[in-house]
């Protein structure tokens, strides 16, 4: 018998909000391209940034996705509000976002921008700091981070897929199977106060890529520009429902709530938690 009421109270949240664990995309087409192949398609040299993006854009709407990335995990956490614990559930993807099939997917960087087009089409959110730290810390599957040597090709396509195989060939090693919470193979493009900076420009704001004693390799930084992706940027899916004490409330009214914010903020309120 269960009597810690955090317990109870944590049960009856995943038993309240079974439906926010699922994706919601069409099912993906028997003649979809594998990671592989969408990867091989989206190499030429010659092809803008825009252009890249938006076939990414496009093979995502469509679904093609894999199956084990469609069931979003329950990640939880809790603080202490005016001297009142509180428990919260939120539902990630299991792993950063991926196109292909479950046996050859292909990670996908993206810039902010397109990374936030797609969480608002898939009513979902980005992790902040904070959550993307619990996330690492609730991960079944820990990877080690993989660094490439910076370079002018660390934004291009085939650097791109060489991370790609390194976290293929890591998982491989290991014997692990896609589907479960998986975190340190990437860093987070994540939701910050610090998406406009100082001088007023709009930045991207990573953080994470956490090594196995907890640390993250990346502080939260947003020393890049806007439209800057590299190999290393992670896109993690999160439903905008979460469950406080196992009542719903969106993402987006708990980082700006004045009482709420620190069960996902460790910055502070953030007033506008989406990236133009």
């Amino acid at each position: 018998m269960i009597k810690h009421p955090l317990l109870l109270l944590l049960l009856s949240t995943i038993g309240t909000s079974t439906q926010a664990q699922h994706l919601n995309l069409p099912e993906r087409s028997k003649n979809a391209l594998s990671g592989s192949a969408f990867a091989a398609t989206i190499r030429d040299t010659t092809l803008s940034l825009p252009a890249r993006e938006q076939m990414i854009l496009k093979e995502v709407e469509e679904g093609n996705v894999p199956r084990f990335f469609r069931r979003f995990i329950a990640v939880t956490d809790t603080a202490v509000i005016e001297k009142k614990q509180f428990i919260i559930t939120y539902f990630v993807a299991p792993d950063y976002l991926v196109i292909g099939s479950d046996t050859d997917y292909f990670y996908c960087p993206l810039t902010a921008s397109s990374a936030q087009k797609i969480a608002a089409d898939l009513n979902c959110t980005l992790p902040t700091r904070k959550m993307s730290g619990q996330i690492y810390r609730s991960a079944t599957l820990k990877l080690n981070p993989q660094p490439i040597p910076p370079s002018p090709h660390m934004i291009t396509v085939p650097v791109f897929e060489d991370h790609n195989r390194l976290i293929h060939e890591q998982m491989a090693k290991i014997g692990s199977t896609p589907g479960v919470l998986t975190a340190g193979n990437k860093k987070d493009v994540v939701i910050s106060n610090k998406i406009v900076a100082d001088d007023g420009t709009l930045r991207v704001v990573i953080y994470g890529w956490h090594k196995p004693d907890g640390k993250a390799i990346q502080p939260l930084y947003n020393g890049h520009k806007y439209d800057w992706v590299d190999y290393s940027h992670g896109i993690r899916l999160i439903q905008n429902n979460v469950y406080i004490n196992g009542h719903k409330r969106s993402a987006k009214k708990i980082l700006q709530s004045k009482k709420y914010h620190a069960l996902l903020s460790d910055e502070g309120m953030i007033p506008d938690p989406v990236y133009p």
